[in-house]
């Protein structure tokens, strides 16, 4: 399959940078910390396939590698819009964001060139299974306003559309060898552990610059969300995440395509829909304290 690059545009209002969540504060604070690690982690994609690129002798995963490369390109600029709304608002995104960018850049400066895209493939695949999640269960994004999730959404549907491109250059590249196995099993553990940790430490920096009253409200919420045992995220991501350890595992194994079906209507709807630009007068409280 080769993906589409898409040059959407959100417009994203400043209530997007508060309390959304249904669920509460510390759920909007993690999923807001998510995107706080996007801009970068997408360059951090382009970076390990360009270096590949030159290796890539098929045509449709030269196509493919370009129009990930568009697509990533595409999600790092809209999700810098969206932190920066956070920054408006008085959290120290701008800050959380410059840490990120010093820990890819130590990635880039200490590994290898095969261990970093394993680490992008392994994080290509955590993606993919959390967007399929968001995807089939609406209630993740509960609350938000309608351009934030289609943000949410479109970003989720474009991941599972090019889950595979990173993967394809890896297996020309590196190879199917079992050190090329262990490379990129390994690098899923690891990375894995790491984007997790990453994002709660975003997060709780998020939670101890927001001064509201209800900024520590929704622990219940969140630990559902992630916990259930019927319907959380641990348990619903365990079995396609487990599934990358598997020898011949590849991407488009579990072929989850027809989600792509919903891409042209929200595209559809998208641009159909007046411009609301962020840049107008914030119309809800700053979320912290202001000095005096």
């Amino acid at each position: 399959m080769i993906p589409t690059r898409r040059d959407l545009k959100f417009h994203l209002p400043i209530e997007a940078a508060s309390h959304w969540h249904k669920g509460g504060a510390i759920l909007t604070h993690f999923i807001n910390a998510m995107s706080l690690t996007f801009p970068e982690g997408e360059r951090f994609f382009i970076h390990t396939l360009r270096h590949y690129r030159k290796q890539v002798e098929d045509p449709i995963l030269q196509q493919a590698v370009t129009a990930f490369i568009g697509q990533e390109a595409m999600h790092g600029r809209e999700h810098a819009e969206y932190n920066a709304l956070l920054d408006r608002v008085g959290l120290p995104a701008a800050e959380i964001e410059a840490d990120v960018t010093s820990f890819f850049n130590v990635l880039k400066a200490w590994l290898p060139p095969a261990a970093q895209l394993s680490i992008t493939i392994a994080q290509e695949h955590f993606t993919a299974i959390v967007a399929e999640a968001l995807l089939r269960d609406p209630g993740l994004i509960a609350g938000a306003d309608r351009r934030l999730a289609a943000l949410w959404r479109w970003h989720a549907l474009e991941e599972i559309e090019h889950k595979a491109v990173a993967f394809d250059v890896y297996e020309t590249a590196v190879g199917r060898s079992l050190p090329a196995y262990a490379l990129r099993t390994t690098s899923m553990l690891t990375t894995t552990a790491g984007f997790l940790l990453l994002v709660m430490w975003c997060q709780g920096r998020m939670m101890m610059a927001d001064e509201r009253p209800a900024a520590r409200k929704g622990v219940r919420s969140f630990l559902r969300v992630l916990l259930s045992p019927r319907s959380g995220l641990v348990r619903r991501l365990a079995r396609p995440w487990l599934e990358y350890f598997k020898p011949g595992f590849h991407p488009w194994n579990h072929d989850n395509g027809e989600l792509l079906d919903e891409m042209e209507r929200l595209v559809s709807q998208l641009e159909g829909a007046p411009s609301s630009r962020a840049d107008s007068k914030p119309s809800v409280p700053t979320l912290v304290r202001t000095a005096a």
